[in-house]
C-alpha cells in the first residue's frame, strides 16, 4: 500500500500511462486518445473524469518529455517560438468556449485526421518529399490549441500531422510539438483544477502520472534513433487508427 492506495488498484493506470506516453513521446501524439480510451472502455472511468485526469497528467508528462527532447536536440527553436504563443491563445479561447460543444465537430475533425494519416502513410512508403520550411504555423497552432481545449484533445494529431505534410523534419517536428504542448497543457490543466478542485486528482490520475513520467525519456530516445521514413509511417498508422476509432465511437 502506497499513500493509502493498494498497488493492485493503481498498477493498471501506471501501465496505461506508460504505454500512452511511449507512443506520444515517440510520435508526437495520442497520449490523450490512448489513455482516455483505455480508462473509459477498459477501466470504467467516467468520461469527464478521465478527460480531466488526462489533461492534468499531461502537464507533468509533457514537461518531462519536453526536457528529454531538448536534451536530445530534437527541438527546432525557431518553429517552437512561432507555434507556442498561438497554441496557448487557442487553448485559452477553447477553455472558455466549452459551452460550444466539441462533440458536434469532433467526427468531422477525426475524419479529416484519418485522411491525413492515410496520406502520410502513402508518403512514407512512396517517394519521400524534400524537407522544406513550413509556411502555415501560427494559424495551425491556434486551431490545434483550440481543439485540444474545447474538443478534448487534438494538439498532437492536428499540429504534428499538418507540419509533416508541409515537409518538416519528422524528428524535429515531433520534439518541437511535444515541447510546446507543455505550455498549452498547463493552461488547460489549470482551468480543470480551478473548476474541479482536488476531485480531478484521483487514483487513476496518480497512476497515469507515475507511468507517464517514467516513460517520457524513452520517447525522445526512440524518435532520435528511428529513421524519418519509418517515423512518418508510424505517425500515419497511429493517426489513422485512433482517428477512425474516434469517428466510429462518435457515430455509434
Amino acid at each position: 500500500m502506497i499513500l493509502g492506495v493498494h498497488l493492485t488498484d493503481i498498477l493498471p493506470f501506471i501501465a496505461i500511462g506508460f504505454a500512452a506516453q511511449i507512443v506520444d513521446g515517440a510520435l508526437g501524439m495520442a497520449f490523450g486518445v490512448i489513455a482516455s480510451t483505455l480508462m473509459v472502455s477498459v477501466m470504467g472511468v467516467p468520461p469527464a473524469r478521465a478527460s480531466a485526469g488526462v489533461h492534468l497528467v499531461e502537464m507533468f508528462t509533457t514537461a518531462a518529455s519536453g526536457i528529454s527532447h531538448v536534451l536530445h536536440k530534437n527541438v527546432d527553436w525557431k518553429l517552437f517560438s512561432r507555434l507556442v504563443i498561438p497554441g496557448i491563445i487557442g487553448g485559452v479561447v477553447g477553455a472558455y468556449v466549452l459551452s460550444i460543444s466539441g462533440d458536434f465537430a469532433r467526427p468531422f475533425v477525426m475524419t479529416y485526421l484519418s485522411l491525413i494519416g492515410l496520406y502520410l502513410l502513402l508518403r512514407a512508403f512512396g517517394i519521400p518529399p524534400k524537407p522544406r520550411e513550413p509556411r502555415v504555423i501560427a494559424p495551425l497552432g491556434l486551431i490545434g490549441g483550440f481543439l485540444d481545449a474545447a474538443g478534448g484533445g487534438g494538439w498532437g494529431p492536428v499540429v504534428t500531422s499538418n507540419l509533416l505534410i508541409q515537409g518538416t523534419n519528422p524528428r524535429e517536428t515531433i520534439g518541437t510539438v511535444n515541447t510546446a504542448e507543455f505550455f498549452l497543457t498547463t493552461v488547460i490543466s489549470i482551468t480543470f483544477v480551478l473548476t474541479l478542485g482536488v476531485e480531478a486528482f484521483t487514483i487513476a490520475t496518480m497512476g497515469l502520472l507515475i507511468g507517464g513520467v517514467i516513460a517520457a525519456p524513452f520517447g525522445a530516445i526512440l524518435v532520435k534513433r528511428v529513421q524519418p521514413r519509418l517515423l512518418l509511417g508510424l505517425v500515419g498508422t497511429v493517426l489513422t487508427l485512433t482517428s477512425a476509432y474516434s469517428v466510429y465511437r462518435a457515430l455509434t
